[in-house]
């Protein structure tokens, strides 16, 4: 029997969390030499993500039994979506190109092969690995995390109906999928404060991206004043204005595609999530066009940031590092494909001299989804997070295929 955490109210919970951000932003801020030094190295938002992890792995709280990650997901997500879309440039979007993509399909590529390898290779050196008995192959449960790191929650349900692994299997691997894949975003938060390094080695074209946010930039210092608190209103009125219609949206559109087009649940178009995400993006992208733009100047997206960043701190509330014990192979598993799959996108990067950026939101988007993604893109500049939101999008549409094919090599791979 699991011991219950020491703060079990979500409103404690809550106001841990919003204390540990504030004094964050507080130190990162100070003028104090030390706190210079120690941000120069350690970013701010890896702080925000991996204090909250430590916080769950020391039963402090607890991520699993706490509603604070699907109020952040459901509410402040869209909504900070939306500011951060309004002054959002289209045409520059438009001009970063192919790169993107083929990173994210890349990403994917990582996914599917490098499961099977993973296995191989652990397997090789332990074979127990490779045993059991129908529900209880370890390929069957691994096909789940397929679905979640090429797709989503979807994607990785599709599996589990297809390929049937033990509920006692399964709950391992959402272990496997939440640790590896929360330890891989603390890395790629690390590196987005400081690209240049692996941008030089990659002698990858950065114009584009620097072009886009010296461009928003420009704009913000045009319209730049102080907000009013008719403007601030104004401001979360629309995000959540916003995320209340897409919410209300989503609510008709996922039944209506779940009870009249089943097979469309491949695509995860039967998810409410998916359609929040993508209707408030859309209509943020709308309104970037409109009056609504001008919003920016009285801090829309520094709004949007504070959102985002109790996000942050709700995902990292997620993490168990103590979980890594409970079956270290399976995580030894985790760990290696996780390591192929980053080996494919640096590899594919270097070739075809692509940012880091793309990298980083390209991994992302298939590993995280459409509520990480965001964060990683917003860590090298604001106004790139709905960059990792489109990409995150394209994940649910190819996940169960996927995961599907990705299943099948390591049911070969185990019956070798």
């Amino acid at each position: 029997m699991e011991e219950a955490p020491l703060f079990t109210n979500d409103a404690v919970v809550f106001g841990l969390l919003m204390a540990t951000l504030a004094l964050i932003f507080a130190t990162s801020s100070s003028n104090s030499t030390f706190w210079k030094k120690f941000y120069s190295v350690v970013p701010t938002v890896l702080l925000c993500y991996f204090i909250p992890a430590l916080f769950n792995s020391f039963g402090w709280i607890s991520g699993e039994s706490s509603g604070l990650y699907r109020m952040a997901s459901r509410y402040l997500l869209p909504a900070s979506l939306v500011l951060f879309t309004i002054s959002i440039d289209i045409k520059g979007i438009l001009k970063l190109g192919p790169k993107a993509l083929t990173m994210f399909l890349a990403g994917s590529f990582g996914i599917m092969i490098g499961g099977p390898l993973a296995l191989l290779t652990v397997g090789f050196v332990f074979p127990e690995l490779l045993g059991g008995n129908g529900p209880d192959e370890v390929w069957r449960g691994l096909s789940t995390i397929a679905g979640s790191w090429i797709g989503g929650g979807a994607n990785q349900t599709a599996m589990l109906k297809v390929f049937e692994p033990s509920n006692s299997l399964f709950s391992q691997m959402i272990a496997v999928d939440v640790l590896v894949a929360n330890l891989w975003t603390a890395v790629l938060l690390y590196w987005a404060a400081k690209p240049e390094k692996i941008d030089r080695f990659f002698k990858a074209d950065t114009t584009a991206i620097y072009e886009l946010r010296d461009k928003i930039a420009d704009f913000r210092k045009g319209i730049m004043k102080i907000p009013s608190l008719s403007d601030t209103m104004i401001i979360l009125g629309v995000g959540f204005g916003v995320t209340g219609v897409a919410t209300l949206m989503a609510d008709f559109i996922a039944p209506y595609i779940e009870v009249n087009y089943p097979a469309l649940a491949q695509y995860s178009l039967n998810s409410s999530f998916f359609w929040i995400v993508v209707i408030a993006t859309t209509v943020g992208l709308g309104l970037s066009f409109t009056k609504a733009r001008m919003l920016e100047g009285a801090g829309a997206s520094r709004l949007g940031s504070v959102l985002l960043y109790v996000l942050v701190a709700t995902i990292g509330m997620q993490m168990d590092l103590g979980a890594i014990f409970d079956n270290p192979l399976l995580f030894l598993v985790g760990i290696v494909w996780m390591v192929f799959h980053i080996l494919i996108m640096l590899i594919v990067a270097y070739v075809i001299k692509a940012p880091f950026f793309y990298v980083a939101v390209a991994s992302q988007a298939n590993v995280g989804g459409a509520a990480s993604a965001p964060i990683v893109a917003s860590a090298f500049d604001s106004s790139l997070a709905p960059v990792g939101v489109l990409l995150a999008v394209l994940g649910y549409a190819v996940g169960t295929y996927g995961a599907y094919l990705c299943g099948l090599m390591m049911q070969y791979v185990s019956g070798m």
